[in-house]
């Protein structure tokens, strides 16, 4: 099955979007995490600190963390849940580069590994991960299905999936805010950091046509996972969902 947002790339309509979205976030990688605070306002980094806590109680020694970006999630899961390693994987390898350096500078190398890896195709064995997460970076798949059934095959039975997704909140005045800014605001913020324009408009076109909330769970329960539950932050304009792998 297809997806709306599958077919939404970031440049055109003939290359692949893997293709597209590893050239845009190569050319963003130098001002993604100043600008990503900036459009944010901060509060992604509550979004990712308090999705994060839901692992506790499983104790994940080894997490997968899927479209790393810079490692953000990855450090912050070291810091709140102490894994023994965490596999970080990307397809923009400029991302991963910002990563490295972070990591290095924090004294994680030990911990923390980086990988050019997409997840629809991933080398790892069957079942050797207790976790995997990703923070905002669903909406860049370019087939989720298969790539959910690949998240599928290396967690370990009983493994949790964790992600976090931007998503268009359904009530007004919040709806019609979060378009506005989405849609003018974003694009103009980024033209002042001297950045790629082009990135922050396929944000809000992303985001619009993202299968959410029930939609979302139903496409991960026809994928294999269960005991599927989602979280709305901050009135809707991000939804984290958790699901597990069968022990069975």
């Amino acid at each position: 099955m297809s997806y709306k947002v599958e077919k939404v790339n970031p440049y055109n309509d003939h290359q692949p979007k893997k293709e597209q979205v590893s050239r845009m976030f190569d050319e963003i990688a130098s001002n993604y995490d100043r600008l990503n605070r900036t459009l944010s306002l901060g509060i992604d980094r509550y979004w990712r600190r308090d999705a994060l806590k839901e692992l506790k109680r499983f104790h994940p020694r080894h997490i997968l963390d899927i479209a790393t970006g810079t490692g953000d999630l990855a450090i912050l899961a070291w810091r709140i849940l102490h894994p023994e390693k965490i596999t970080a994987i990307d397809i923009s390898d400029g991302m991963m580069e910002v990563g490295k350096e972070k990591v290095k500078t924090g004294g994680l190398g030990n911990i923390i590994s980086f990988d050019n890896q997409d997840c629809s195709a991933m080398s790892f064995p069957d079942n050797s991960f207790d976790a995997a997460t990703s923070a905002f970076g669903v909406r860049n798949f370019e087939n989720i299905d298969v790539s959910f059934q690949e998240i599928l095959r290396v967690l370990k039975p009983g493994g949790v999936f964790l992600f976090l997704e931007l998503t268009s909140p359904e009530k007004t005045p919040v709806k019609e805010l979060f378009t506005t800014y989405t849609r003018y605001v974003m694009p103009f913020l980024s033209g002042l950091f001297n950045t790629e324009q082009r990135a922050y408009r396929y944000l809000p076109e992303s985001i619009a046509v993202f299968p959410q909330g029930r939609d979302m769970m139903l496409i991960l329960k026809k994928n294999g996972f269960t005991n599927i539950r989602l979280r709305r932050y901050t009135l809707g304009i991000a939804t984290l969902y958790i699901a597990e792998k069968p022990i069975d």
